[in-house]
């Protein structure tokens, strides 16, 4: 069995709306949908990697509430041990530094975007939660 990449992604809501992003076109799964977020590095928590890979990526400070779910996925490329953060936005406004696309899109929206594997599981829990 491969070895479990750690990473982390934020769940972040403004009202009923939560931020998805699109990957750029250079990168594995390209083009497809995700939560923001990444790998976490050695000696980072997770909670630290999010508040790294949020600025990173968009340009925000976040700040991390509990976990929503874990998810574990075997890509072709890589195994990932994925958990998902509720967050906000406590600084800044969400750039597209890293990502081809940034939307807010309501639970019912989703199934309009192509999004990563891993995340279908986590949609699915918000539909149901938030609908």
């Amino acid at each position: 069995m491969r070895k479990q990449t750690e990473v982390v992604a934020a769940l972040i809501w403004d009202g009923d709306r939560f931020l998805i992003c699109q990957r750029p076109g250079n990168k594995a799964r390209a083009m497809q949908w995700e939560f923001v977020g990444g790998k976490v590095e050695p000696g980072e928590t997770g909670e630290q990697a999010l508040i790294r890979e949020c600025r990173e990526e968009l340009g925000v400070t976040l700040s991390v509430g509990m976990p929503f779910m874990e998810v574990v996925h075997a890509y072709p490329d890589i195994t990932i041990h994925l958990t998902v953060f509720n967050a906000c936005i406590v600084d800044g406004t969400p750039q597209k530094l890293e990502h081809n696309d940034l939307r807010w899109v309501l639970p019912g929206e989703t199934a309009a975007f192509d999004f990563c594997p891993a995340d279908r599981v986590i949609l699915e829990k918000i539909v149901r939660e938030r609908s």
